[in-house]
């Protein structure tokens, strides 16, 4: 039984520790993203989730970090690894849309960007976006249909786009 409470204590303690480790860390790459050193920023996010693979706060910022330094692969994971957890996490999924644009991977992005709208049906960044996949797949008008609901939303960037992209 003494053992038992010993091996328990030392779990608690170790948990503990590196709980602290880890926030202490994750706050390293926060002034490391914030000075734009977005590579020092990685590795202390990445330090701090080898701590506590469960501080989402980290992964969610590595993420942003992988994305700032077009390493969009990374980023996508991490998003997934969010979503894994929080399946109504509506940066993740904008961002993780966003980061398949950039990848080139329109109709994955398209995915997200419809999760977006399904869960906040008046966010103009995910109709913008989404109007950007359906754009390089060749589809003008449904872009165009995007880029004017984003617009009515509010949007002065999708305004520009969509006289830009000549939508009627």
């Amino acid at each position: 039984m003494i053992r038992f409470l010993y091996l328990s204590a030392l779990v608690l303690i170790s948990t503990i520790v590196f709980s602290q480790d880890s926030d202490a860390l994750y706050k390293q790459g926060e002034k490391h993203f914030n000075s734009g050193e977005y590579n020092k920023a990685i590795d202390s996010y990445t330090k701090a989730i080898n701590a506590n693979p469960k501080n989402y706060n980290a992964i969610l910022q590595r993420a942003f970090s992988y994305s700032i330094t077009e390493n969009y692969k990374s980023a996508i994971n991490d998003f997934s690894k969010i979503i894994k957890v929080q399946d109504n996490h509506i940066w993740a999924y904008l961002s993780r849309g966003s980061a398949y644009n950039k990848d080139k991977q329109y109709n994955k992005a398209i995915t997200d960007f419809n999760k977006v709208i399904s869960l906040d049906p008046k966010n103009q960044e995910a109709f913008n976006n989404r109007g950007w996949a359906k754009k390089f797949l060749g589809q003008e008008k449904e872009a165009c249909k995007d880029w004017k609901k984003s617009k009515k939303l509010g949007n002065k960037e999708a305004k520009i786009i969509y006289n830009n992209n000549r939508c009627k």
